[in-house]
């Protein structure tokens, strides 16, 4: 590990597994205090499997054995009075605030008729209304520090239209006008806002029920499953490619990088 956050404090969402723990552990390795906030409990309409407490602790177990100190949060990021709460907690037990992974989000693939308003008003309020509250519930503590990083975690999705996930396509390209709305009233107090844009990801969210649920919706009409396809001769990638890229987006290293959205996506979003 090179040190890139040493002691640094950085809050990750969606900490509890996936992407978000490979974010939590990798930010400890490289020296930073976390900040692991997940919901820890059953995700609306999804085919994965939702995450558990135990699942946020053994991130907690892995994260501390880096050598650095760990707060959990179980929080809904749809909550903004309750998660503000809970970050303004955490933050005072740490000292202070310097960057944020916000990677909470939910995907329903269905053909665009059998899409209920449930199904869309849910993906909506994690992914939409649950990024944008983390973002007010943590920039307060950026602009405190003197400056940060912001990382919003879209998707591929958030590029090129994928069919047969209408919204979460909407809520993807969502995130990504957002990172760059903040990234431009927030440049003067010295927080940088970026979104990342990774393909199929081996987690929960690509697992064979989710692949099952895409097939199944892709039968509407097959002639657009290549829209899906990497350029890459890969299936998915794997969190810690993502990691990479959040690491440098929070880092120092990328410090005059902003409204900038960066595609981990196998070529996927060009092909």
């Amino acid at each position: 590990m090179s040190g890139l956050m040493r002691d640094k404090v950085v809050l990750v969402t969606g900490a509890a597994r996936g992407q978000g723990r490979e974010h939590a552990v990798r930010m400890a390795g490289e020296g930073a205090d976390v900040i692991a906030i997940d919901l820890c409990a059953t995700l609306p309409g999804v085919a994965y499997r939702s995450s558990a407490p135990t699942e946020l602790q053994e991130t907690v177990t892995l994260a501390e054995k880096k050598g650095r100190r760990v707060v959990p949060v179980v929080a809904d990021v749809r909550d903004l009075a309750g998660l503000r709460a809970e970050v303004d907690r955490a933050v005072e037990t740490l000292g202070r605030l310097d960057a944020v992974v916000a990677g909470a989000g939910i995907c329903i693939p269905r053909a665009w008729d059998e899409v209920t308003e449930e199904i869309f008003r849910d993906t909506m309020d994690i992914n939409v209304r649950g990024t944008w509250n983390t973002v007010m519930a943590t920039a307060p503590h950026l602009v405190a520090a003197g400056g940060g990083s912001i990382v919003l975690m879209s998707s591929s999705a958030g590029l090129k239209v994928q069919p047969f996930m209408i919204p979460y396509t909407t809520s993807k390209f969502a995130v990504r006008g957002m990172a760059k709305a903040f990234a431009a009233e927030l440049a003067r107090f010295g927080i940088r806002v970026n979104s990342v844009h990774p393909t199929g990801v081996d987690t929960e969210m690509g697992s064979r029920a989710m692949l099952a649920q895409v097939a199944k919706a892709s039968m509407a009409d097959p002639r657009l499953r290549g829209m899906l396809v990497n350029m890459q001769p890969v299936d998915g990638i794997t969190p810690e490619d993502v990691t990479n890229a959040v690491l440098f987006l929070v880092s120092d290293a990328s410090r005059h990088v902003t409204a900038h959205a960066m595609a981990v996506d196998a070529g996927v979003s060009e092909f």
